[in-house]
């Protein structure tokens, strides 16, 4: 009994759904444009439709595609364990922009300096960071780590942290007017690159090599010498620096740094006041006035013989 009272119902629920499947499939014929169904009315089919499975669904679906409905009952397994509404911060703060600019800044000005040193300077100055975050940000510019950054150091940071120390020499010409025509000289001029301060370094007609060896002297001499503070001199490949006039600074421990052919912009501010100071034309006794009034007494001994400065 119990039994033939239970199959009645399963047939009628049958029934039942054959028709409303039937039904559906006529609006739907009827209904051309597609539903928009709202964030209430979606959660609705995801739970029949699973239990049903995807060939079932397929068979019954009219609204959206099995494919789709499942996906929203991911959707909604997905949301049962979302937590995102009970955490209280976005974890752990960025590190500030000021920390950053210092951390890459260090890591440009020392080439040598790895990640933990870079993090002991900033523990010095009261910032609490990782070496992990000091990587992390090292990375994110583009900074290599310190081995790789000590062999690749540009010209421009060797510039930059050697300038205290470094002074360009350069020559420029001059036509002086004499009773013989126009004649060349040649003035050798120091520039300290720190202070910008010109200083000349003498003029003669024929820069030879035991000119040049004396203006080394001159240059080195006490506390007159230009290059007095200075561990480099940069200078182009003329062959007027001779062998002399670098053996003769080296013993002052200044070194000769030679560069390479067709580079003046490796000596930018030397070749600038070259050319600011080429095509002048002047007499031989405004040269001696103004050698006079720009140099040290320690040149003198080598004007030519008979010209008074």
């Amino acid at each position: 009994m119990l039994a033939y009272a239970t199959g009645l119902v399963n047939q009628e629920l049958l029934l039942q759904n054959e028709y409303l499947a039937a039904e559906n499939r006529i609006l739907r014929s009827h209904c051309k444009q597609v539903l928009r169904l709202n964030d209430r009315e979606r959660p609705r089919w995801p739970r029949f439709g699973k239990r049903l499975g995807r060939m079932a669904v397929q068979q019954v679906a009219c609204v959206a595609g099995p494919d789709t409905i499942l996906a929203w009952y991911r959707r909604l397994i997905a949301h049962k364990f979302d937590g995102s509404k009970q955490r209280r911060d976005a974890g752990r703060p960025r590190t500030t922009p000021e920390i950053e600019e210092l951390v890459v800044r260090l890591a440009r000005e020392n080439s040598g300096w790895g990640y933990d040193r870079i993090l002991g300077a900033l523990g010095n100055l009261g910032h609490r960071v990782s070496d992990q975050t000091v990587g992390n940000i090292l990375r994110r510019h583009g900074t290599a780590p310190a081995p790789k950054r000590s062999r690749t150091t540009t010209w421009t940071d060797f510039i930059h942290r050697h300038r205290a120390v470094l002074a360009g020499t350069d020559f420029f010409t001059v036509e002086v007017l004499t009773w013989r025509g126009l004649v060349t000289w040649y003035v050798l001029f120091f520039l300290h690159l720190d202070s910008r301060k010109v200083t000349i370094g003498g003029i003669t007609e024929h820069p030879d090599a035991e000119w040049m060896q004396q203006m080394a002297r001159n240059a080195t001499l006490g506390p007159w010498g230009h290059l007095n503070g200075c561990r480099y001199v940069l200078h182009d490949r003329d062959t007027k620096f001779c062998r002399s006039f670098q053996e003769t600074l080296a013993v002052a421990e200044v070194k000769c740094l030679r560069l390479p052919a067709r580079s003046p912009n490796l000596n930018a501010y030397a070749e600038m006041g070259t050319l600011g100071e080429a095509g002048v034309l002047v007499t031989v006794d405004s040269v001696w006035r103004r050698l006079a009034q720009a140099s040290s007494p320690a040149i003198h001994g080598t004007l030519p013989c008979g010209a008074e400065p």
